[in-house]
Order: structure tokens, then C-alpha cells, then sequence
């Protein structure tokens, strides 16, 4: 699963890291993050808020590639599920352009949407969970739940990204530990 997250930036924050999101009208970055089906990341990128999700997650991808070069022909393709905000078929075409084979490896799918008449036949009001999508979800709350997390404090987009794997890297260790 593949999500993006608008965080605002503090007055610390560097010019590199600077944009505005239109669609949440944040000023900060966005860090993209692509999750297994327990929510323990593959792969995480922090840009500038105001590239588009589709830009964040081709440039998050395209980084990677080598992951996907080295898996083989003969496996089942993995599947990427990403929400309404991202369109699987420019994706598709813009990762093409840097890997032709990724197509036979991977395949995008849109998670389901409840939509308003369904909700009303279950009998449901407000938020409602999407089943999958709720992993993803849960990614990002780890990652609030650490402090220096809360807000971009950083002053490059790197730094900013090693922030985000040394959060799960310690959400990784104290699971260990408490086994």
C-alpha cells in the first residue's frame, strides 16, 4: 500500500524543503510511504508538499528500482494498492520510461471507496474504515506518535526521510524487544 502525508514545516525548515500542498493547504513537504500488509515500510521519500502525489510516489519507485529489477520473472507480480489520489496508469508509464520490464512485475489497483449509498444500507454515519486501506493509515499514526515527527523540523528533504526510517526502525527494535 502507498500513501502520502502533508506535514507542515517550522520556521527551521530549509528552502529546499519548502512547498505548498493545494489539496490539504500545507506548507511543508509531503512524505510518501509504501507498506507492507502489516504496515512496516519498503520504501519512504520526503519531497516538497507541492509535487503532485503521482510525482512523489515515481520519484520514490524510481529511487528503488533496483528492488524491483532484482526480483524475478517467474514470481507472482506484487500488487500496489494506492488510493483516488494517484493514477495507476500514468504511474505505469512514467516507471516504463525507467525500468521497460516493470510492468510483468508489478500491477497498481485503486482500494475500493465506500461510497454514501453503502454506508447508508449498513447503517453507517462519518468516517467508515476501507478495508486495506487501514494499514497504511496506521503507518502514518505510528509516525505522528513520534514527536519530532509531528512537524518537519529539518532543514533538507534527506534528513527529513532518514527522520521517517529511524522511526520505524525504533518502532521495529521495541517490537523485538518485547517479544
Amino acid at each position: 500500500m502507498i500513501d502520502s502525508q502533508a506535514v507542515q514545516n517550522t520556521c527551521s525548515a530549509g528552502v529546499e524543503s519548502k512547498g505548498f500542498c493545494r489539496y490539504k493547504l500545507t506548507n511543508g513537504i509531503k512524505r510518501h510511504l509504501a507498506v507492507d500488509s502489516l504496515g512496516f515500510p519498503f520504501f519512504t521519500c520526503c519531497t516538497k508538499a507541492s509535487v503532485s502525489d503521482d510525482r512523489g510516489l515515481i520519484m520514490m519507485l524510481s529511487e528503488n528500482i533496483d528492488y524491483f529489477r532484482a526480483k524475478p520473472m517467474n514470481v507472482h507480480k506484487i500488487t500496489i494498492l494506492v488510493d483516488s489520489g494517484y493514477h495507476p496508469d500514468f504511474i505505469m508509464r512514467e516507471l516504463e520510461k525507467v525500468y521497460p520490464q516493470i510492468g510483468k512485475k508489478i500491477r497498481m489497483e485503486k482500494s475500493g471507496k465506500i461510497s454514501s449509498e453503502q454506508k447508508k444500507s449498513e447503517g453507517k454515519k462519518g468516517f467508515v474504515v476501507v478495508k486495506a486501506r487501514w494499514i497504511i493509515e496506521r503507518s502514518n499514526a505510528w509516525m505522528e506518535r513520534c514527536k519530532n515527527l509531528v512537524k518537519n523540523f529539518e532543514r533538507t528533504l534527506f534528513n527529513s526521510t532518514q527522520k521517517v526510517n529511524l522511526c520505524f526502525i525504533r518502532l521495529l527494535l521495541k517490537r523485538l524487544t518485547a517479544s
